[in-house]
């Protein structure tokens, strides 16, 4: 395991799969999907996280589906500050960006877990749902996407939005799971944060919608939330 990767935590398949849920664009679906959450928070293993993922799913659980998905469009804008799509950041509607989405769409086949046509490769919730069957790879992406990581969890706690709160404690998760930023990433984010992404617009297509209505489980099996073998972290 290169050493930047750092230690992966025997928990994060479980961690990152519940993450992925939660950011998930509300559907018919997910009041199934928060019960499995809260059954399997037990399992996780750091008493920050858990407290952090139960008062999010708490908080998820108390709206009805329509408040729910008003409040996932209020919190994940249209003018993308806030914006799931993680290269978007970093490149902008940019050719650059384009490379970067095609450097993911490899790494995730190279795994073995092809992403689906209809998503974007560097849709959070997707990112997330990969490194829960493909720990090593997974979090490799997550590590590269790491600048838009950390100016969505910014973004989220500044917005001042209720509908955020809960959002906010999930990105505070996945990024405490991953090693601490040096100085000069730490520099790097800096100068995104004041600058914003760069913009191209000639020739190019929109990449993406900010968020997805409908994610589909290209990689986890159903049961998965509720599987012993990924709930202690072993494999199967």
């Amino acid at each position: 395991m290169s050493r930047l990767l750092g230690r992966i935590p025997a928990d994060a398949p479980l961690l990152h799969r519940i993450c992925s849920v939660l950011l998930r664009y509300p559907d018919e679906r997910t009041p199934a999907l928060l019960g499995d959450v809260t059954a399997a928070l037990p399992a996780v293993r750091r008493g920050a996280d858990r407290q952090r993922l139960a008062t999010a799913t708490e908080r998820l659980s108390d709206l009805s589906p329509g408040a729910a998905a008003q409040a996932y469009v209020a919190t994940f804008d249209h003018t993308r500050r806030r914006s799931l799509h993680l290269t978007y950041y970093r490149h902008g509607d940019t050719r650059a960006r384009g490379m970067a989405l095609l450097a993911l769409k490899h790494a995730y086949r190279q795994a073995g877990h092809p992403p689906p046509e209809r998503e974007l490769p560097d849709y959070l919730p997707l990112m997330l749902e990969f490194a829960s069957v493909a720990p090593a790879p997974g979090r490799r992406v997550l590590m590269q996407c790491r600048s838009g990581l950390e100016l969505l969890r910014r973004a989220l706690h500044e917005t001042g939005k209720e509908t955020a709160v809960p959002y906010a404690a999930v990105l505070d998760t996945v990024c405490a799971g991953l090693p601490e930023l040096g100085p000069r990433q730490r520099e790097k984010l800096r100068r995104l944060a004041a600058e914003g992404p760069p913009e191209e617009q000639v020739g190019l297509e929109p990449f993406a919608p900010p968020f997805s209505s409908a994610l589909t489980e290209p990689f986890a099996p159903p049961d998965f939330l509720s599987s012993p073998a990924h709930l202690t972290g072993e494999s199967r």
